[in-house]
């Protein structure tokens, strides 16, 4: 029956020792109960074998006397008498779970003695001695005090012992590292050793409880996260699992040494076992759907710091639904649910009101709200129902008040909304499957409220029939159409760029300084009462989650129903509303075809190779009806090659500049090159000729674009130009004529280009590796993304926009070795996967990538997982270009070794 929240907060649990607890010793009514003697470091506990017997906790500021035999010190209050067992006499004591029912603690005041006899007689002295020290700390005026005495008493005991080899699994075992810590647990932590070796992460419990080792065995760690505990950056906690709320433990550590070196050992170790995922990929995840609404905030809470075993920092989620008086719950209605663009204290204008007048007259610091969304209170105000000896320690052994209870859904959010100091937001629980928080059943006595009503089961609203049907309405409303295109905005109010600063006071998103990471240095307050009386308010308040992100937050991307099969082989867990009925439902073939293609690329297999050109091959089309490649290469030429006769039908040099890039125009007239001499060459198939010559740049061209009668040409002397071309007449008696519509400026060479499905985006990379988006229509730069590998410039290969995501997101690659995806519409870069090589062309579908790498392989990349899942033998040298076919089941290369190669999915 016994618990670590038995104790006071900030409390150590240090030994136990077998006792009797005598009553009434030496009379007629003496009564013994045999059991547990527990000395802490406020108090002195006995937990009797009998259940139906109370718990009896005595403070050690309470106690008058402690004595034991063999001491005849007549004038001392702690003198020892002869009966043989510890003699405390208290002025008040604590009685808990009596009969083993939970419930306020009753509280006996008066002079009482309590006598314990231990088992082992000869350990008489040493607790003597210990309860003596942890008397004298408690009975110390200032808080500082007191806690910097029980840490020394606490570091001595660490100090005097050492983690236990022989509790090691193997003998072969390795040693790496030992040092001394805490585990960490809500609202409780115990100080023990921690010790790693090549297998295994062990705690073990100076006190020996709740078990005598807890024992991690790294291959089973998934994820590993560095945490603030106590404001100081000295906790780690460790889970298991890849999406589970609870970790496997949470430790704390002395120093920052300690847990830095702890943290090294268990990423070195897992770092080939599993991916790291940082916010942004986890982003990346969720725009495309591949993780649901509640996994994407469990991620954002982990990486925010946020921890169910730190109940001041415990993982927050918003409120959704705002109608809790409907018989029926529509979640096709946007009135159906809460404004997710502002913070819970802005949503009742008349209220915000009055906040903004009182925060214009309050001197700095300032702030608009008085407590914040999120503390422990708060957060077992909703879980007092599983979780009632937390709220008993947390409030000194008592329940909160009837009527201050979580008694109903509409009372509380109706209180949120109005309540002059009320502005929680909701916890994971409520989206999740067990409904047991909402229900009293451990028939706790929780109190009568005015009206006479006892506190019962949560009152749920009129929609839902039943716990499990509320949770699975929350849930239905959490992954809703309405809420997956408006989580962004949640997401920059709690995690984001409206978190602090400008922005958050425009977004009436002000908080205390101190619930703010950073909003106060600990290390920088010499006074110890003063530092542990801020650390006591700062955790009572809770705190304010690490800002993730200083940019607004992309939206997801809304796929009607007929694109999530896509998505489906990459075990999508959300639900998206349905289409409506005039809209489409299904795939067409072209679409299923391109489906089936990316899910087997990993079956691409070589058909044929020829070589057909003295250099470096750097551009591949192809005819609608694929009997001709044409090829551009740096030995200056365009080449046709016949895929039916399998040889060169026609060889072009326009001049002795390599040639950069090659398109063919609609209706397979016209082929049109690039060159290092500054030009854009037009070849006529149907004559065999040069057609025309456009001299637009003064350096070389180094890719060009076609879309709707438009020429995007980029250049090496910085700037990309938009062209609108007529073409001439086929007897090329006349010339195309060319007119320059925009000429976007960059600041050095430009060396990759791609437009957008609608044509109204271009994204240019340069030589430094910035990646600018740009609007066509206004010729005017959206965003700059400066794609930097450990602050070196890279250049540029390759750039292509997603048309599978709507071309929210842009895949660059480039000299640092690293693919990247930068969300079109912030700018932000939210995902980069090393490649340990230059891949220098590549295709994709938003999910797989295709791409040529600098050794020749053709590799095939996981983007989500940021692994390779297939390499794939092919030139003998860097592959230099790459053609895929609108199935995506036919693809060419072009290489170093001055070969193409035909490649074929083989199914």
């Amino acid at each position: 029956r016994f618990s670590l929240l038995l104790l006071n907060l900030e409390e150590y649990y240090f030994e136990q020792h077998t006792a009797n607890h005598i009553i009434n010793k030496g009379c007629r009514d003496e009564r013994k109960f045999r059991g547990s003697l527990k000395i802490c470091s406020k108090s002195i506990i006995f937990e009797p074998d009998d259940s139906i017997q109370p718990i009896i906790k005595i403070p050690l500021r309470d106690c008058i006397s402690i004595k034991a035999p063999e001491d005849n010190e007549a004038n001392n209050p702690f003198t020892r008498d002869t009966s043989g067992g510890i003699s405390v006499v208290c002025n008040q004591v604590f009685l808990i779970k009596e009969r083993n029912i939970i419930a306020p603690y009753k509280t006996i005041r008066g002079r009482t003695e309590h006598l314990f006899q231990l088992d082992v007689a000869g350990k008489l002295g040493d607790v003597v001695q210990t309860l003596h020290q942890l008397y004298r700390a408690s009975c110390l005026d200032k808080m500082g005090d007191q806690a910097a005495m029980i840490t020394a008493i606490l570091q001595s005991r660490l100090a005097r012992t050492s983690f236990d080899k022989n509790r090691f699994q193997s003998i072969s075992e390795t040693l790496h590292m030992e040092c001394k810590a805490e585990m960490v647990t809500p609202l409780v932590t115990n100080p023990g050793h921690v010790c790693v070796t090549d297998a295994n992460l062990y705690f073990q419990p100076l006190n020996g409880y709740p078990k005598p080792v807890v024992q991690i065995t790294l291959q089973n760690v998934r994820r590993i996260y560095k945490r603030r505990h106590g404001l100081m950056p000295l906790g780690l906690e460790v889970f298991c699992t890849e999406n589970d709320l609870c970790s496997d433990i949470y430790l704390k550590f002395y120093n920052c040494q300690d847990r830095d070196e702890l943290y090294f050992l268990i990423a070195t170790y897992i770092e080939n076992h599993v991916t790291e995922h940082t916010a942004e990929s986890y982003m990346l995840q969720w725009q495309r759907g591949h993780i649901s609404n509640y996994q994407y905030l469990l991620h954002l809470n982990n990486l925010a710091d946020r921890s169910c075993n730190d109940l001041s920092q415990y993982p927050v989620f918003p409120w959704i639904i705002a109608d809790y008086s409907s018989s029926v719950l529509d979640l096709t209605k946007p009135e159906t649910f809460r404004d997710l663009s502002k913070p819970i204290g802005a949503l009742n204008k008349e209220r915000l009101d009055r906040l903004l007048t009182r925060y214009q007259e309050m001197p700095e610091p300032k702030f608009m709200y008085g407590s914040h969304y999120s503390s422990p209170g708060y957060v077992l105000f909703y879980l007092v129902r599983v979780a009632p000896e937390y709220m008993l320690c947390l409030q000194n052994g008592k329940f909160d008040h009837a009527d201050r209870m979580f008694n109903s859904l509409a009372e509380t959010w109706k209180n949120c909304l109005d309540g002059a100091t009320d502005f929680k937001e909701l916890i994971p629980e409520f989206y999740e499957s067990d409904s047991s928080f909402l229900v009293n059943s451990l028939k706790l006595d929780l109190g009568k409220r005015q009206g006479g009503k006892m506190v019962e089961d949560v009152e749920l609203p009129p929609w839902a029939s039943g716990p499990d049907d509320f949770l699975q309405k929350s849930q239905e409303a959490l992954e809703s159409q309405y809420v997956s295109e408006h989580l962004h905005e949640w997401i920059d109010i709690i995690f984001g760029y409206k978190q602090k600063g400008s922005e958050a006071v425009a977004a009436h998103n002000v908080f205390h300084p101190l619930t703010y990471e950073g909003g106060v240095d600990l290390n920088s307050i010499m006074d110890p009462n003063e530092k542990v009386a801020l650390l006591t308010q700062i955790l009572e308040f809770g705190q304010t989650p690490k800002q993730l992100f200083t940019i607004p937050h992309p939206r997801r991307i809304i796929p009607k129903l007929k694109s999530l099969s896509r998505a489906s082989s990459h075990s999508v867990s959300i639900t998206e509303s349905p289409v409506s009925p005039n809209e489409e439902s299904f795939e067409d073939l072209t679409e299923e075809s391109i489906t089936l293609a990316w899910n087997n690329i990993a079956k691409l297999k070589s058909d044929e190779r020829y070589k057909i050109h003295k250099e470096a091959i750097t551009g591949i089309a192809v005819t609608c009806n694929g009997s001709s490649v044409f090829t551009t290469s740096q030995d200056s030429t365009l080449k046709m090659f016949s895929k039916e006769s399998k040889t060169i039908q026609r060889s072009v040099s326009f001049s002795n500049m390599a040639l950069s890039s090659c398109l063919i125009l609609p209706g397979d007239t016209t082929v049109i090159s690039s060159s290092w001499d500054n030009h854009i060459y037009f070849y006529s198939i149907a004559f065999g000729r040069q057609q025309d010559t456009l001299m637009g740049h003064d350096d070389a061209v180094s890719k060009i674009c076609w879309r709707d009668g438009r020429l995007y040409s980029a250049s090496w002397d910085s700037t990309v130009k938009v062209w609108h071309c007529v073409p001439g007449e086929t007897l090329s008696s006349k010339k195309h004529h060319f007119e320059l519509l925009a000429e976007l400026e960059h600041d050095v060479s430009v060396n990759a280009i791609d437009l957008n499905a609608a044509n109204t985006i271009l994204a240019s990379g340069t030589k430094e590796g910035t990646i600018s988006v740009w609007d066509v229509t206004t010729a005017t730069v959206l965003h700059q993304t400066e794609c930097l590998n450990m602050g070196v410039c890279c250049w540029l290969f390759c750039l292509l926009f997603s048309f599978f995501t709507d071309s929210r997101h842009l895949l660059s690659a480039g000299e640092d070795c690293c693919f990247k995806v930068i969300d079109v519409q912030t700018g932000m870069l939210i995902s980069s996967v090393t490649a340990g090589e230059p891949q220098r062309c590549f295709k994709w579908d938003g999910n797989t990538i295709l791409s040529g790498s600098q050794s020749g392989e053709l590799l095939i990349w996981d983007l989500l997982g940021g692994k390779v899942i297939e390499r794939i033998k092919g030139h003998t040298g860097a592959v230099m270009s790459m053609w895929m076919n609108e199935q995506c089941n036919s693809v060419i290369t072009g290489g170093e070794d001055k070969e193409i190669m035909f490649w074929k999915l083989q199914y």
